[in-house]
């Protein structure tokens, strides 16, 4: 009963042992691309827009506040084809003390809600830190910049969502309704 379960899933489900996909079900096929068996030993850094990416999470998941064994986000993933798409993120360690050993992770194509949009790795710092709710000075301070440096990359980040003003910009970062 199990099996039918994890294979059955309305979400895309894996397993993965260092980071390595061991199992996974027919709905993460699906929003990746192929049949469950062409997964079996992949590193899941293959479905990772970028190797930057990969490791920027790797580093996050072993943050002293990520250490409780759960971890969520959304984030542009990569499927088979080298589509790029919005995910939304979800796992689970056996052992909350070795993120990476053995995890179950759910995987959901979230895109129809939000359009993937080129970033530089410093927008992409700069838009999840807006959206924690920091102030142009805060994210400055945190990434040791001025703030005119902050409210330039806003201001850019502004023109490429099409969004006029922050909270409008911060709505479709977070993929909630205008």
């Amino acid at each position: 009963m199990t099996d039918i379960a994890f294979d059955h899933a309305p979400v895309g489900l894996a397993v993965l042992e260092s980071r390595v996909i061991k199992r996974c079900n027919l709905q993460f096929a699906a929003t990746f691309g192929g049949q469950p068996q062409d997964y079996e030993n992949l590193l899941i850094a293959d479905l990772y827009p970028t190797q930057e990416e990969f490791h920027r999470i790797g580093a996050l998941l072993q943050e002293e506040e990520h250490r409780t064994g759960s971890y969520s986000d959304e984030r542009i993933m990569r499927r088979r084809s080298g589509e790029l798409f919005w995910c939304r993120v979800r796992g689970r360690s056996v052992s909350p003390e070795a993120p990476f050993q053995t995890g179950v992770w759910s995987f959901a194509d979230i895109s129809e809600d939000r359009p993937v949009v080129s970033l530089t790795p410093r927008e992409r710092e700069v838009a999840i830190l807006t959206c924690k709710g920091l102030s142009a000075k805060e994210i400055g301070a945190k990434l040791d910049l001025s703030y005119r440096t902050i409210e330039t990359h806003r201001a850019h980040l502004l023109e490429k969502f099409g969004a006029r003003k922050l909270p409008e910009l911060v709505a479709k970062l977070t993929g909630m309704p205008l």
